[in-house]
């Protein structure tokens, strides 16, 4: 048995007394943090729920605190899209934000299974100091529709569920909640005194002194009107050749995910009664896609669709499309869109010799969330040490393809990301580093190729295959 003196003993017991300390005042306490002000904003004028949440922290521990945390109900983690904080500096007309950095987290024993997501301070914040928070959340497939299957003359009503009084791990000193509909008809919706209702904003509070974790129920019966396009999946394809140009073809599985269509569908009724016949379907969809593009092409299993509307300028190019029908609730549709780009607006060479490319993430339809999005990028043939920066976290693999004249093939980085959201649509790298000597390999190819063939028709118009007696 090994002996310890007591001068180890206690050095041992101040050397993991110092780190617990360490740790318990790096790591977000609870109990160390209140909210004296909060105010939410919810957004509901769309299928895609936007909540905006300002929080005013204040540290009433001893020891700092790095981290502030958000409460979720499971549901609800379970439909987050994107969550984005900004800390404000300043005060009124010089009041600046910096971003900060969001992340899933998880708490020991949190009550009725309670998600939640960390947000990290730029600076540890000491006590009795403060700092005012900017939170935006986005919430997709959160607006249930009831009825669930509804005529072509009916409008479509959905339900909203949250709660009144705002979840989280901190004591709140003040707090309110304002609720915004697309239009003045609510049917129904919970009150929680003092409830206020002025057109198409619902107010709830300000409540005062509520304690961690509580949590107030509420149910909104509410019209919606706006066409809830949801892409299941959308497979874009980004070819890079060095000869000049990008080529990009998109694949779309198209779903109107609101309260199902029930009955026939009467096109007269449609087309001569716009305003009260399928209010809540749409006809078309506007892409927004690169400027300068050019060979623009739109078509489905059938065949190419003529309804389509191209225009361009120097910033940006929008592509209207109009689907073979009208999408009603349940109603599916797939097609293709396909274009071409010149190469010197998205290729970059950077300053250690690599190339990357420098394309815009998410969907270029406008207010649709896509369920799954899978973007593949096809580098030139002879690729290598390619690497991949995103501003968020999306699942990344590998492929091989090949094309004409393709001998070891093309790497192709597959990166896949689910419930995306319009916000999504920000820049995106892809590095790899290309010797232009590949870019002879093919036309090399084609002349050694016909150089052979009439090498061949040479000498068989000199060989004399004749048998002779």
């Amino acid at each position: 048995m090994v002996n310890f003196g007591k001068s180890t003993i206690f050095s041992l017991f101040f050397f993991l007394s110092m780190f617990l300390v360490k740790t318990l005042s790096s790591s977000p306490s609870p109990s160390n943090l209140q909210i004296l002000n909060a105010e939410r904003r919810i957004d509901l004028t769309s299928h895609i729920v936007r909540v905006y949440l300002t929080l005013k922290v204040e540290n009433a521990g001893e020891a700092p605190a790095a981290e502030v945390l958000l409460a979720f109900p499971p549901t609800q983690f379970d439909h987050l899209a994107l969550v984005k904080a900004a800390g404000t500096v300043g005060k009124k007309k010089k009041k600046s934000y910096l971003p900060l950095e969001a992340h899933p987290s998880a708490l020991p024993d949190a009550p009725n299974g309670t998600k939640y997501y960390s947000i990290s301070l730029l600076k540890p914040l000491g006590k009795a100091e403060s700092i005012t928070l900017e939170i935006l959340y986005i919430l997709t497939h959160s607006l249930e529709p009831f009825p669930a299957e509804i005529s072509q003359s009916e409008s479509q009503l959905v339900y909203y569920h949250d709660s009144a009084i705002i979840l989280s791990p901190y004591h709140i000193k003040q707090q309110a909640t304002m609720v915004k509909t697309p239009t003045s008809k609510v049917e129904s919706f919970t009150r929680v005194e003092p409830t206020d209702r002025s057109g198409t904003e619902l107010r709830y509070g300000p409540y005062e002194d509520r304690h961690p974790y509580s949590y107030s129920p509420v149910i909104i019966h509410f019209e919606n009107n706006n066409p809830f396009a949801v892409v299941e999946e959308l497979e874009r394809e980004i070819e890079i050749s060095h000869w000049g140009s990008l080529q990009v073809t998109e694949r779309y599985k198209l779903a109107h995910a609101g309260a199902r269509h029930s009955g026939i569908f009467s096109r007269v009724e449609y087309q001569s009664k716009p305003s009260i016949s399928g209010v809540s379907s749409f006809k078309h969809l506007l892409a927004e896609l690169p400027p300068r593009v050019h060979s623009v092409y739109y078509r489905d299993d059938i065949g190419n669709i003529s309804s389509s509307r191209l225009r361009t300028n120097s910033r940006k190019s929008e592509l209207l499309i109009e689907p073979r029908y009208p999408l009603f609730g349940g109603w599916k549709a797939t097609f293709v869109i396909g274009y071409v780009v010149p190469l010197q607006d998205f290729l970059f060479e950077s300053d250690d010799g690599s190339r990357y490319l420098n394309y815009t993430f998410g969907c270029p339809l406008s207010l649709t969330v896509v369920d799954k999005l899978t973007i593949k990028v096809v580098l030139p043939e002879g690729s290598e040490n390619h690497s991949v920066k995103t501003p968020f976290t999306v699942e990344q693999s590998l492929e091989t393809k090949y094309s004409y004249l393709d001998v070891i093939g093309r790497t192709v980085v597959v990166l896949e990301k689910k419930n995306v959201v319009p916000e999504h649509n920000v820049p995106f790298q892809v590095y790899y580093n290309f010797n232009p000597m590949f870019m002879l390999a093919e036309p090399l190819m084609l002349v050694s190729a016909f150089f052979l063939f009439f090498v061949a028709c040479i000498a068989y118009l000199h060989v004399d295959l004749s048998i002779r007696k």
